[in-house]
């Protein structure tokens, strides 16, 4: 599906989400397919604290850092997992219900 992407490294592509739940709702993509949280590898580690330090300057550029966001992963159907490749939900711009 097309969608702004807002930031690309050799690692890592963010986008927004294309059914935003926020006013900021963006998708933290890892370039290397892993399915979900359940089928991370030991090898894996460094690359899902990359996707933390791209959300932490994403919230920032997007002025979500100082009001506040929410990073979440969906793990599964059951859960809301639609998408059968990891990616990193970070929401803000409104004061989000607590989940």
């Amino acid at each position: 599906m097309p969608s702004e992407i807002i930031y690309e490294d050799d690692k890592v592509v963010v986008f927004k989400d294309v059914e935003p739940k926020a006013p900021v709702h963006l998708l933290i993509v890892p370039k290397k397919h892993i399915s979900s949280i359940n089928n991370l590898e030991s090898e894996d580690k460094e690359l899902i604290g990359e996707l933390f330090l791209v959300a932490r300057n994403i919230a920032k550029k997007q002025n979500v850092a100082e009001t506040g966001y929410r990073l979440s992963f969906n793990v599964g159907k059951g859960a809301g997992q639609t998408v059968n490749h990891l990616h990193l939900h970070l929401m803000g711009g409104a004061k989000l219900p607590f989940a």
